[in-house]
């Protein structure tokens, strides 16, 4: 697997309000809601020095993205963040780690930002996203 730049980074909170406070209110941070999504409580920066993406994520609409449900599932580590590694072929890098024994949380699909993406959970809860982001990429 050929990993290009790490795309994304981004906490996952069980509190929004109170990390939207500590991130913008007293760390300063250029963070805003995405202007395609009327009803996320996400918020994001492509304005930070040294970072291509961070956001804190809450943690309703992280288990709403893996797996179609506003709660994590108990049988699942609780994430506290996530880390996303760009590739160009995330299909077949989805199947190079399936077959190294990693079980995906789900398979390559096309989220609705456009973004491709596949994710999987180390044993302590980070999540990995494996994806290409087309618009991290120059024309």
């Amino acid at each position: 697997m050929d990993v290009r730049f790490i795309a994304s980074f981004s906490v996952i909170s069980a509190h929004p309000a109170e990390d939207h406070r500590l991130f913008v209110d007293v760390l300063g941070l250029p963070l805003q809601p995405p202007e395609s999504v009327d009803d996320a409580d996400y918020v994001f920066s492509e304005k930070i020095p040294g970072a291509k993406h961070f956001g804190v994520w809450p943690l309703g609409e992280a288990a709403l993205a893996c797996f179609g449900q506003e709660t994590w599932p108990e049988s699942r580590p609780v994430p506290q963040a996530t880390i996303e590694f760009e590739v160009d072929d995330v299909e077949a890098a989805a199947r190079e780690l399936e077959g190294k024994g990693y079980n995906l949380v789900h398979p390559a699909r096309t989220e609705p930002w456009k973004q491709i993406i596949a994710r999987l959970q180390t044993p302590d809860g980070l999540l990995i996203g494996i994806c290409f982001t087309p618009w991290l990429h120059d024309a």
